[in-house]
């Protein structure tokens, strides 16, 4: 469904509620990419569309309280513990000296 758009960095789970309309996403992070992908209903963890695409080099944050962050024209609510993830995201092409070393570099 991504293509070929490198390895898989992050992935977490959002909620959408807009004049876009609503439903559960997946935000997929890889090497090249930020993509967002429509989810079942009740299957949360299974991606059926791509959303949208943004270059990488895009940001996820600021994050603002809700959790919320912003993507193009949508607001995407997700659980307080992703936060470290979209933060990490983001470090990894902004800020990369902020990142501590891979504890299991071989996993």
């Amino acid at each position: 469904m991504l293509g070929d758009q490198g390895e898989i960095h992050y992935v977490f789970p959002a909620f959408s509620a807009g004049p876009a309309g609503s439903g559960n996403f997946l935000v997929v992070v890889t090497a090249s990419a930020i993509s967002v992908l429509a989810t079942r209903t009740l299957r949360a963890d299974r991606p059926v569309s791509v959303v949208a695409e943004f270059p990488r080099h895009t940001r996820l944050g600021p994050i603002r309280p809700g959790p919320v962050i912003e993507l193009g024209s949508r607001v995407f609510e997700f659980d307080e513990e992703y936060a470290s993830v979209v933060s990490a995201a983001d470090a990894e092409i902004f800020a990369p000296e902020s990142l501590p070393p891979d504890p299991l570099p071989e996993l």
